[in-house]
């Protein structure tokens, strides 16, 4: 059945009894991430924590899953309003990543494609990633000027250590499928043919366990203590993000990275 109407240009959510799929919708723009698509994900997500599935499916529609913040969004607001506009999306994005952390049911992401930016925090804060071989990771704000977000100092960091984060950060280099398997940043890789059975798997086997033991083991893991310190960290990263978006430094680098005149 459908569990909320489908959100044009931003996310859809449909549930088969145990079972739900939240799709990121904004194809036309790869699902980058704009304010209006962060707070529909966020109220689906509130919508599925008041009566949670046995298993969520994160997906992308399109051929990205997401490529994070819009750059256009933020060059096409004027320069006196883009510290309101980064503090509603970086806000949202953040509090969408703790929703996901504090849902009790199993949350799968469905990598079949690029995943850059700050949406590579929304996959981190998954318990499960299945990731195509043609997809791979990448931050890129090196390039375009912005400053980590999303939690990859906050959640990359202790996945896979500060002197690797440093490096694919500093070098702003890719994150191919292989590596992200290796470094433990999905658990699985299969070729794009094969994604939807391995996701089917786990699927399945999820449903047959019990969810009040997957619950509390997720609760576990996830302890007042290292939420409290995740959400400080993302806060960190919000505060620096919306400091310097509206520099004279970040323009020029973003206007070259969109190809137009600071």
């Amino acid at each position: 059945m459908t569990l909320s109407a489908p959100v044009p240009g931003h996310v859809s959510v449909f549930r088969d009894g145990d079972v739900a799929r939240l799709t990121l919708d904004r194809s036309h723009r790869h699902n980058s991430l704009v304010p209006e698509l962060v707070e529909a994900l966020r109220r689906e997500l509130a919508r599925l924590a008041a009566d949670p599935p046995r298993v969520l499916v994160l997906a992308g529609a399109g051929r990205s899953f997401s490529t994070g913040g819009d750059v256009a969004g933020f060059a096409d607001t004027p320069r006196g309003a883009r510290a309101a506009y980064a503090e509603r999306l970086v806000g949202g994005l953040h509090a969408a990543i703790l929703d996901l952390v504090d849902l009790p049911c199993p949350v799968i992401a469905r990598l079949h494609g690029p995943v850059t930016g700050g949406s590579v925090g929304l996959v981190l804060a998954c318990d499960l990633v299945a990731m195509s071989r043609t997809a791979f990771l990448a931050p890129y704000y090196a390039t375009v000027g912005f400053t980590p977000d999303g939690g990859w100092t906050a959640l990359m960091e202790p996945r896979i250590g500060a002197s690797a984060t440093t490096e694919i950060l500093m070098l702003d280099r890719r994150i191919e499928a292989e590596e992200a398997l290796a470094r433990g940043l999905a658990q699985a890789i299969e070729d794009p043919q094969a994604l939807d059975e391995r996701i089917a798997g786990w699927v399945a086997r999820l449903t047959a366990l019990s969810p009040a033991s997957l619950a509390a083991t997720k609760r576990l893991l996830w302890s007042e203590a290292r939420r409290a310190d995740l959400a400080r960290r993302l806060d960190d990263e919000q505060a620096r993000f919306v400091a310097t978006i509206a520099s004279e430094a970040t323009e020029t680098t973003m206007s070259a990275f969109l190809g137009r005149t600071a």
